[in-house]
């Protein structure tokens, strides 16, 4: 086998791999794709289960703990050298400082 074979038959193999591995690009893609969309019904089942699972007269959650959040977040940006305990924020803000508020806003820090 002379080099010029060699070459040939590395340059044919080279071709074969590099055909095989956008073949398998392709699948990738595809297998992706199939995946998203699978997922996506899924959710919409899901959806659907809990929409027929709500009472009719459900309510939307309240937007209080967006609206406490904003608050707390406000006080931050307002006083952004103050160090603030939270039964202090909780004090600085109007809320309840009772253990399981406190706890809430915790939580909500964390």
């Amino acid at each position: 086998m002379n080099v010029s074979e060699l070459l040939r038959l590395l340059q044919a193999e080279h071709d074969e791999t590099a055909a095989r591995a956008d073949n398998l690009r392709e699948q990738i893609e595809q297998l992706t794709a199939a995946l998203a969309e699978a997922r996506l019904a899924e959710l919409v089942a899901t959806r659907k289960v809990i929409d027929g699972l709500a009472p009719p007269d459900h309510e939307p959650a309240s937007a209080e703990p967006a609206t406490v959040y904003q608050r707390i977040v406000t006080a931050f940006n307002e006083h952004p050298e103050k160090v603030f305990r939270v039964r202090d924020l909780h004090e600085h803000l109007g809320l309840p400082t009772d253990e399981p508020s406190i706890n809430v806003t915790r939580s909500r820090l964390g």
